[in-house]
């Protein structure tokens, strides 16, 4: 190999050592300075990657995840990213600095066991262990105190992965914590999203999805009201039709898997 060559490579190797060095000085000085610790910062990132290498995320629109203040974001759930595919993109707001924000999941408190690198991703996302039988009403009333501080809350309503179709009947747990927080409630629906035999098997199982956001749910005619279970399951209904109406679900027979709702007049709008 002649020497030109050579010195040609070896600037190279340099300019890419560089630009390398840059980019992990970068990361260290936001991560020392980010509001959301450096593990928060550390995880987005990886995230962005990630996804972004693997999945080809789409937007309908700019993430309506307000800059500032607190706020409820609803979901479906079909696979174990999903937490993922709603973090991704919070940075890309019409308006605001841009800066990512955590948001805390209500997260069934097994999964901080499971693993230590899963307990680790938990603790730095700040999660909120809550028991699948529902019956433990405090880390709800933790969600809606940390919301009304100014916090970013996630929740999947179906309460665990829906591997049929359309949206599984959701607890009324959601519609409580709405009115309870008092703050933006902002349904989400995402398409296409991994589905595989175990969950670490989706994580590989790579092909595009689609995030669809909506706008903020409006709730004020429920506002103020004695929360009876009546009431509770209106709203509940509201919220998933909202996710539905995103994903162009059929959601004619949704009420027929809530028996309570027969005869409600809860809609989409």
């Amino acid at each position: 190999m002649s020497e030109e060559m050579l010195s040609a490579e070896f600037k190279a190797i340099l300019i890419l050592a560089v630009l390398v060095s840059a980019w992990i000085a970068v990361i260290a000085v936001n991560c020392r300075h980010s509001v959301s610790g450096w593990r928060g910062y550390l995880l987005w990132c990886i995230n962005r990657l990630f996804l972004g290498w693997g999945f080809h995320v789409r937007m309908n629109r700019r993430c309506p995840f307000p800059e500032t203040g607190g706020a409820l974001i609803v979901a479906n759930h079909r696979a174990p990213l999903d937490p993922m595919f709603l973090w991704q993109n919070n940075h890309l707001r019409a308006e605001g600095t841009g800066r990512f924000r955590i948001i805390r999941f209500l997260m069934a408190a097994e999964y901080y066991d499971i693993h230590p690198v899963v307990g680790f991703i938990c603790r730095a996302m700040r999660s909120i262990p809550i028991a699948r039988d529902g019956k433990d009403m405090g880390p709800v009333r933790e969600a809606a105190r940390l919301m009304r501080g100014g916090d970013l809350v996630g929740i999947f309503p179906e309460g665990g992965i829906n591997t049929g179709p359309g949206l599984r009947p959701a607890d009324t747990g959601v519609g409580w914590l709405a009115l309870s927080a008092d703050v933006p409630v902002i349904p989400v629906c995402i398409l296409n999203a991994p589905q595989a035999g175990s969950m670490v098997a989706a994580f590989v199982k790579f092909q595009p999805v689609r995030v669809r956001y909506g706008e903020p749910i409006d709730l004020s005619a429920y506002r103020g009201r004695r929360k009876t279970r009546e009431l509770l399951e209106e709203v509940t209904l509201k919220i998933m039709y909202a996710i539905g109406e995103l994903g162009q679900f059929d959601m004619r027979d949704y009420r027929c898997l809530c028996p309570s709702l027969n005869g409600k007049t809860a809609t989409s709008g």
